[in-house]
């Protein structure tokens, strides 16, 4: 007589013997099915576990890409909205206080809502100082400087001078942190304002030379005092975290936007525009600084900065298209060669 696990061959014993290792033997063979069973089970819940984990990375790779292309695409709108309304008789100060004004409900919220939480520790003076200052830095002289600057030359020279920032905060780094630089990052940097010059060399014969260079002059210094702030920004975040620190900087921007405009326009000035100049207002705060914004920083969590930052590179190209189709902006063969050579540089230095 065969067993489904062993095999028993019966032998002369004792009656009650004989039945007490048949009970032992069919106890035997119950547990290794039971054995098998559960293993068998443990194999195909871990298939499919595996399974499902390799499709949620693939649904928050596709999200994340999504995500970064979106973002870059409205940050590329920026200098789009900002030239239409120049056309319609604002200035740069102006501008950029609409566009302050408007995002700042936004800010004040997120602030009020992240300080709300009970385990959330006191900001200390030291760090609230700090970041004011940096926001000084990044979100008024930078976008002052820049507004300015795009007041003068095209939305394709602009966006590609602002642009290689990256460039300048390897270099800022070297200089005041002591960071290393290498021969690659000597070569971006060299890339990145090599492609700027052919493109200026190119925009000086298409417009006023004066203003493109004064122009261009301008947005370098927006793009120096961006860096500055990319640079010094990292250990009050680290301290504080992101979201507060990105408030209170963009709340003390806002401050400092509003004495400028009070100190050199009308106050009254601001509520006598175009309809169509506080529709533009309302889509720079939103449409290309918010709701990028948080793309990017999604998009940067999900496929990582260096993709993103790959991705982001299109950004002046997207600008370039746009500025020729919306605006009928000129272009040439040197602005192409320019923004490829720049956007080479960038990429240099993105890379680990």
């Amino acid at each position: 007589m065969a067993a489904s696990a062993i095999e028993w061959i019966p032998r002369r014993e004792p009656f009650g013997d004989a039945k007490r290792r048949s009970v032992i033997t069919v106890v035997y063979d119950e547990s290794i099915r039971h054995s098998l069973f559960r293993n068998s089970t443990q194999l195909t819940d871990s298939t499919t576990s595996e399974a499902a984990q390799e499709s949620d990375s693939v649904v928050q790779f596709r999200s994340g890409m999504s995500l970064a292309i979106l973002g870059t695409f409205l940050f590329a709108l920026k200098s789009i909205f900002i030239k239409l309304a120049f056309a319609e008789g604002v200035g740069a100060t102006f501008l950029l206080t609409l566009r302050m004004s408007l995002a700042l409900p936004f800010y004040v919220l997120v602030f009020w809502k992240l300080r709300s939480r009970s385990d959330e520790q006191p900001i200390s003076r030291s760090d609230v100082v700090r970041s004011l200052g940096l926001g000084f830095l990044g979100y008024y002289l930078a976008s002052y400087l820049d507004l300015s600057g795009l007041e003068l030359i095209s939305a394709q020279l602009e966006r590609l001078t602002l642009f290689t920032y990256p460039a300048m905060v390897a270099l800022l780094a070297w200089m005041f942190l002591g960071e290393t630089i290498d021969r690659r990052i000597i070569a971006s940097i060299v890339l990145c304002y090599l492609g700027v010059l052919l493109m200026y060399g190119q925009e000086k014969t298409l417009t006023d030379g004066s203003d493109v260079r004064q122009g261009v002059a301008l947005v370098i210094g927006a793009a120096l005092s961006y860096s500055l702030y990319i640079l010094f920004a990292k250990p009050t975040m680290q301290r504080i975290g992101s979201r507060e620190f990105t408030s209170m900087a963009m709340i003390g921007s806002t401050f400092f936007i509003g004495v400028h405009f009070v100190i050199t326009e009308p106050v009254q000035s601001l509520v006598q525009a175009k309809p169509i100049v506080y529709v533009y207002g309302l889509l720079l705060a939103f449409v290309c600084t918010v709701l990028p914004s948080f793309m990017i920083n999604e998009a940067i969590v999900r496929i990582g900065a260096t993709r993103t930052t790959v991705i982001g590179s299109i950004g002046p190209v997207l600008t370039m298209g746009l500025a020729i189709a919306v605006l009928g902006e000129p272009t040439s063969i040197q602005h192409i060669a320019g923004m490829a050579i720049a956007i080479v540089g960038v990429s240099l230095v993105a890379k680990k």
